[in-house]
């Protein structure tokens, strides 16, 4: 090998050894970086699989009419929630300001409305098994056509 290095030019033996010293450098650079990612990539994955908890109107925002009507409470609440009457949005979508009657235990606990505290807060989730008040208070009288009258005009 010492005949071979002697025989070629010096310009291309620098290079050569240049070559060589850069790819051991970057050999010896990722055999330690790549333990050190695989390691360092189960933690970043179980921070990816976390669900984002949402604040009122990212969860009003998927529901009809902005989730008008609709119960909501905060996810360490136990049996109180907030059915919705109305919804101020800025132009962002994602904050505002909210009202909504009390429910305790499906049951109104106040008759107005009122502002629900907290709606920026990540913590709030949708009550589906909940119905709906204009569902839950069905007509018992039925209006008769006997009380209306028409009149028309005649020229």
């Amino acid at each position: 090998m010492a005949t071979a290095l002697a025989n070629t030019p010096r310009c291309l033996r620098n290079s050569n050894l240049f070559r060589f010293s850069f790819s051991f450098f970057r050999s010896l650079s990722s055999a330690s970086s790549s333990p050190s990612s695989a390691s360092q990539n189960p933690t970043t994955s179980n921070k990816s699989k976390r669900r984002k908890k949402k604040n009122l109107f990212e969860v009003a925002q998927f529901l009809p009419n902005w989730g008008i009507g609709y119960h909501m409470a905060k996810t360490h609440w136990a049996d109180v929630s907030y059915e919705i009457t109305k919804i101020n949005l800025y132009k962002d979508g994602r904050h505002g300001k909210a009202w909504g009657i009390v429910h305790k235990n499906g049951l109104p606990a106040a008759d107005a409305p009122k502002k629900i505290s907290g709606v920026h807060k990540r913590c709030w989730r949708y009550i589906a098994n909940v119905v709906k008040s204009s569902e839950s208070s069905p007509n018992l009288t039925r209006p008769t056509d006997g009380g209306l009258k028409v009149e028309t005009q005649e020229n």
